[in-house]
C-alpha cells in the first residue's frame, strides 16, 4: 500500500507547560517540544493535527 504524502507544519512552543495539566505537558512531550521557543517540523497528519489542536493555546504553528 503507498504512503500518503502530507503536508509539513513547524510547531513552536511559545507558552509554558508549568501549570498546565499532566494531559497537556505530555502531548507537548510527544510532540518533542522541550524548551520554550522550541521548534519541530512534523507531517500534518490527523493525529499530529489532533495534539496541535489540544494544546494550541501553547504553540504557534507554520505551514512549510
Amino acid at each position: 500500500m503507498a504512503k500518503k504524502k502530507y503536508p509539513k507544519i513547524r510547531v513552536k512552543l511559545v507558552r509554558s507547560t508549568i501549570g498546565r495539566k499532566p494531559e497537556q505537558r505530555k502531548t507537548v512531550k510527544a510532540l518533542g517540544l522541550r524548551k520554550l521557543n522550541s521548534t519541530v517540523e512534523r507531517e500534518a497528519n490527523d493525529a499530529i493535527l489532533g495534539m496541535v489542536r489540544s494544546v494550541s493555546h501553547l504553540v504557534e504553528v507554520e505551514e512549510l
